[in-house]
């Protein structure tokens, strides 16, 4: 099975057979024992036409051609190749799942070509490390003392360790996002910390931490105590806009247990009032789970029962336009019982036009595309094993080539 072996392997498995497929073709022609009457495609072809050619194949096969020969691996390798393959060729995200067992190796789900490839990330000690991905990047940061952050391409393996986040040792919750621009490929990644106030449970020391690549520096760009509401860990950065999802802490807050602040990042100050950004959610939620889709910010959340808002009767999405949520659809109760004992939270995450939805119980992918409006389930993951009390989480990634920390 493709997917009990490496993604190196299986590249280079994929590479010898057709090459081999290529000469028991060349062995059919008419003459068989004239040389001269078999032409190559390959010879015939200049380097600007095959490269076009070579740029319309999924990426899987990019590596596969990188092997096939000198001249192959060239063209896919220069510079030219790889800003036109990301640039005019739209790449679907890929979805990595793994298990809270102590190892980072998994299983991503390319759903071009609906096959899983088992890939070890770089960088990342553990599943439950806080985890952010940006146009082929994925961002790391250490779960337990948040001091160690790394950024990393899981496709090229490249990998950067950034400076130590300013103050933010053990704090009670923290939120991570990184953004990357598109054209000059810098990116920025923001930390939300949350902690709370020593003897009052209502007030909470809320920051907003800011790095930025091209200066390799951290910025605390805002302070202050919120009260009745807490930071966690969802946050995404949309058009140079930081988003993030508050909590309640009680103490006459709203009915919902959620909200969304927004923090301008091009327009940010160390000092102001966070709550006056204040955007309800459009219902009582059991969890939510903030995207960037093309640069609008999509929410996929647990409905809660009215009488019991702590308790999931079903999942929706919506799109934040302005300060209004609009629904964009709701999961299908066969779908939605497709998970089994669906637990109140949930893995989720997307990019460009497609939804990835994961129980944290099993397994099981759903995929929701927001252009075609279509629910479908993934392939079946190949060989994670279940184990009493293990979990499942994942998160979803460009597959790119030419984006490097």
């Amino acid at each position: 099975m493709e997917g009990e072996t490496s993604w190196v392997n299986h590249c280079f498995d994929d590479t010898a057979r057709d090459v081999a497929e290529f000469d028991s073709f060349s062995e059919l022609s008419d003459e068989g024992n004239r040389e001269t009457d078999v032409v190559s495609v390959d010879l015939i072809l200049p380097d600007d036409l095959l490269e076009r050619i070579l740029a319309y194949l999924p990426i899987a096969s990019i590596f596969r051609a990188s092997s096939v020969c000198k001249r192959w691996h060239e063209i896919v390798s220069s510079t030219r190749f790889l800003w036109n393959f990301s640039h005019f060729l739209s790449q679907k995200p890929w979805y990595f799942m793994f298990t809270s067992s102590d190892e980072a190796v998994g299983y991503a789900y390319d759903p071009v070509l609906r096959k899983w490839y088992i890939i070890e990330l770089p960088c990342i000690q553990a599943p439950n490390w806080f985890i952010a991905s940006s146009c082929g990047l994925v961002c790391f940061m250490d779960n337990n003392s948040r001091s160690e952050l790394h950024v990393c391409n899981p496709i090229t393996k490249q990998c950067k360790k950034l400076l130590e986040p300013p103050g933010l040792k053990f704090p009670d919750y923290s939120a991570l996002a990184i953004s990357v621009n598109r054209i000059s490929h810098g990116y920025t990644i923001s930390i939300v910390k949350s902690k709370q106030v020593p003897g009052n449970f209502f007030q909470w020391d809320l920051s907003i931490h800011i790095y930025d690549s091209e200066t390799a520096m951290w910025v605390t760009s805002l302070k202050e105590v919120s009260t009745g509401w807490r930071g966690g860990d969802e946050s995404m950065i949309c058009d140079g806009v930081l988003y993030f999802l508050i909590y309640s802490t009680g103490g006459g807050t709203p009915e919902n247990r959620h909200g969304l602040i927004t923090y301008n990042l091009s327009g940010r100050s160390s000092h102001g009032v966070l709550i006056k950004s204040f955007i309800p959610v459009p219902c009582p939620l059991t969890c939510g789970r903030l995207m960037n889709l093309k640069e609008k910010l999509v929410m996929v959340g647990g409905i809660g029962k009215p009488d019991r808002p702590d308790i999931i009767k079903g999942i929706g999405i919506w799109v934040l336009n302005g300060k209004e949520w609009q629904e964009v659809t709701r999961m299908p109760h066969k779908f939605f019982q497709g998970f089994g004992e669906f637990d109140d939270v949930f893995a989720s995450s997307g990019t460009d036009d497609l939804i990835y939805i994961q129980s944290y119980g099993a397994p099981a992918l759903l995929v929701y595309d927001m252009n075609q409006k279509h629910w479908k389930w993934s392939q079946k993951c190949p060989v994670i094993k279940r184990f009493p009390l293990q979990l499942f989480t994942g998160f979803s990634f460009e597959p790119r080539l030419e984006t490097s920390p």
